[in-house]
């Protein structure tokens, strides 16, 4: 009897043994993700609250001062509010304009038409060329002297447009741009649409509903998972928006285009403002999860998640 019990004991033990090196084994491969993730993701986010916290220019030690960061954004930065009114503009109808856009080009691109990959190509492409050769071809594009639609104008003798030199133009300008740039939202919209089974336009069809219905009670609804994912991940990047506003305009023409990345990098890089920086993000941070959540909130009210089988 002891005999088996010991058995029994070692069996266990070599197995807990064997459990343990499979264990290790797996953890040892996914340590350089582990690492990369705790010094480039966790150790700058802790680090920059606590710098949030703090008066910090990288060369002087850390002081603390409490919330004063925080305070003085809110009440004596003239500019930070110019910052935020600029931002929430370029999310509140750039973001919009942007996914309408996507979702228009997918639905005429999801017909049977000549040179259909041609044209999915075509429209693609701006998402997959770099942003700086992108903005480089923009800036010649809206050129007041030289550019192809100002030079193109002239010519005609109608007056130039500018479109990166108003302060009121400017914004339009850049959103134009963004909406340009949705590729990658159309192809998540192009296989959502594909997805829709074809049975319920049939059913449409017998029950004699014409195009426009089936666009608004079939199409739209069964994208609309493919939809909120789309608003999601574009308002985020929307208030990150950085590249093009700082290639094209640093963020004038009189702080007309200072969105808040471009103020952020400002404070951080030029100003090495690194604690005042610190709390830009997390205000950042904290709209970005708002806005999230009030998305998730309301979005049982539209989002369908029924059964896409045929």
């Amino acid at each position: 009897m002891e005999l088996a019990v010991a058995t029994k004991t070692k069996a266990r033990g070599s197995e807990r043994a064997k459990e343990l090196r499979k264990n290790l084994k797996g953890l040892l491969f996914v340590s350089p993700w582990v690492v990369g993730l705790l010094l480039f993701t966790v150790y700058p986010i802790l680090a920059s609250f606590y710098y949030s916290f703090h008066r910090y220019d990288v060369i002087r030690k850390p002081r603390f001062i409490g919330f004063d960061n925080y305070v003085n954004l809110f009440t004596n930065d003239d500019l930070f509010r110019q910052v935020i009114g600029n931002t929430l503009y370029f999310v509140l109808i750039g973001v919009p304009l942007g996914l309408v856009s996507a979702y228009i080009l997918a639905n005429l691109l999801n017909n049977e038409i000549k040179f259909r990959p041609v044209f999915r190509t075509i429209f693609f492409l701006p998402s997959i060329v770099p942003t700086v050769a992108s903005a480089m071809v923009w800036s010649w594009v809206f050129n007041t002297q030289y550019g192809v639609i100002n030079s193109t104008l002239a010519s005609l003798g109608l007056k130039v447009i500018p479109f990166l030199s108003s302060p009121t133009l400017a914004k339009p300008s850049l959103i134009l741009i963004h909406c340009w740039s949705q590729g990658n939202a159309m192809v998540i919209f192009l296989a959502a649409l594909q997805d829709v089974p074809r049975s319920l336009y049939d059913a449409a069809l017998v029950d004699g509903a014409g195009r426009w219905a089936r666009f608004w009670h079939i199409t739209i609804p069964m994208c609309t998972p493919a939809i909120l994912f789309v608003l999601i991940t574009g308002l985020i990047g929307a208030f990150q928006y950085f590249v093009f506003p700082w290639l094209l305009t640093q963020g004038g023409p009189k702080s007309s285009t200072e969105f808040f990345g471009i103020y952020l990098y400002r404070s951080a890089f030029m100003h090495f403002k690194m604690g005042y920086a610190s709390a830009q993000a997390w205000i950042l941070f904290i709209i970005i999860i708002i806005f999230t959540v009030i998305i998730f909130r309301t979005s049982a009210r539209w989002v369908y998640y029924g059964g896409t089988a045929d």
